[in-house]
């Protein structure tokens, strides 16, 4: 029986949640991704690289077994040996777990940053995706305030390079060390008790097991009850207020504007000290550009000793997204037209010694030669190279303004014969 070449083959679609990147998107992602590693590289922080794939334990026992990203969003599955694996939803449980069987404790104070893929199924929504990527930045075996504020620097400068810093805002809360945390959090519980019958079902179940989160819930059924909890500047240890301000300090001493956000928690018990996030209006709700801060107890609850460790993490899509338009120039630094085919040979002379010299280029050398210049000419670039015979002698012409055509056009005429 022949088959019917007439039945259409579907085109598979790509997965819910994940993106294709082409031109001034994938330009703009990549730009991010160079600023953020020129500037790690100021700060003196080591390139790391951690597999994609982790034992699901590194993540259950780091973001704890009852978080919507641990119960609801990870991408985890049995392997071929019946080991529960996960695709990493975040980066910082997967370089804590590296520290600890790597035996860089020997290396401590780490400072490591890395970039790339991570997976959480969720809704997606602008700037974020199911497979989406991250800039990290962790400082691990150090519990200096210094590191903190050094990393808060490090984040405030590359927001500037990146030219998005206008209308981005650094807010930060301390959560104080284990002392401060554990006689706020009874008095946050009590808080919250004396107004169950009034908390949204969401808060119910974080009154249990997370109550800090109550504090950030978005439900406006639980704002009154939130914004009248006791704050934990009342319940601060003389060690937690002298941290704190120490980071405060050096963020003033180096020019980091910051605000106060008494309600800026993280939930999970390791979190110590710092927590901060930079935040926008300029991607609606969800307005979180950059967060962090410092867990000195997750290597601990990972089976490692106790190591004191900070960090922060950037959507790379988000920072994209708020990339100016003039921002990136994705010219070539020169086209080169060949209008006749008996000039080839210098024509690829000109292309190698550009590139060679750390020029962009490309040559236009196909289809009918009397069309190839104005094809050229459409490509954009800084200086348009045409290279054809006058008076039967080799003839280059460069038109371009700026630095960039001039250097095109010097080192082009040094060549051999033009």
């Amino acid at each position: 029986m022949s088959k019917d070449k007439s039945a259409k083959i579907a085109t598979p679609q790509p997965v819910r949640g994940t993106q294709d990147m082409l031109g001034d998107f994938a330009d703009r992602f990549q730009h991010v991704v160079d600023t953020f590693d020129r500037v790690r590289r100021l700060y003196g922080y080591k390139r790391i690289e951690v597999p994609v794939i982790e034992p699901t334990a590194v993540f259950a026992r780091s973001l704890g077994e009852t978080t919507d990203v641990v119960s609801k969003e990870m991408y985890s599955f049995d392997d071929r040996g019946g080991e529960s694996i996960t695709l990493r939803p975040e980066f910082t449980a997967g370089i804590a777990r590296a520290y600890v069987t790597n035996g860089w404790q020997q290396y401590a104070p780490l400072k490591v940053a890395t970039h790339g893929p991570l997976f959480r199924y969720e809704r997606p929504q602008k700037g974020r995706y199911r497979q989406f990527h991250q800039l990290d930045a962790e400082v691990l075996g150090s519990d200096s305030p210094l590191a903190d504020a050094e990393l808060l620097v490090f984040a405030d400068q590359l927001l500037k390079e990146l030219g998005i810093s206008e209308g981005v805002t650094l807010t930060l809360n301390t959560l104080g060390d284990a002392e401060s945390r554990d006689a706020w959090r009874t008095a946050l519980v009590d808080h919250f008790e004396a107004h169950r019958g009034e908390l949204s079902e969401d808060s119910l179940a974080r009154l249990d097991k997370n109550p800090m989160r109550i504090l950030d819930s978005k439900d406006p059924k639980d704002r009154p009850i939130a914004d009248s909890a006791p704050d934990i500047d009342a319940f601060l240890t003389s060690e937690a207020q002298d941290f704190f301000g120490a980071v405060t300090a050096g963020l003033d001493a180096a020019g980091v504007a910051w605000e106060r956000n008494a309600r800026l928690v993280r939930g999970l018990d390791y979190y110590r000290h710092t927590a901060f996030e930079f935040v926008t209006d300029r991607l609606g709700a969800q307005g979180t550009v950059l967060g962090g801060g410092r867990y000195d107890g997750l290597i601990e609850a990972l089976g490692g000793p106790p190591t004191p460790a900070v960090g922060w993490a950037a959507g790379i899509e988000r920072l994209a997204m708020l990339v100016a338009d003039d921002v990136i120039d994705n010219r070539l630094d020169a086209v080169i037209a060949v209008e006749d085919d008996a000039r080839l040979a210098l024509a690829m002379q000109a292309l190698t010694a550009l590139r060679n010299g750390g020029f962009s280029a490309e040559i236009v050398a196909t289809g009918s030669p009397r069309k190839r210049f104005d094809k050229a000419a459409k490509i954009p670039a800084h200086a348009l190279v045409s290279v054809g015979t006058r008076d039967d002698a080799p003839h280059v012409n460069v038109r371009g303004d700026g630095d960039r055509a001039k250097a095109v056009e010097a080192l082009v005429r040094a060549l051999d014969n033009v």
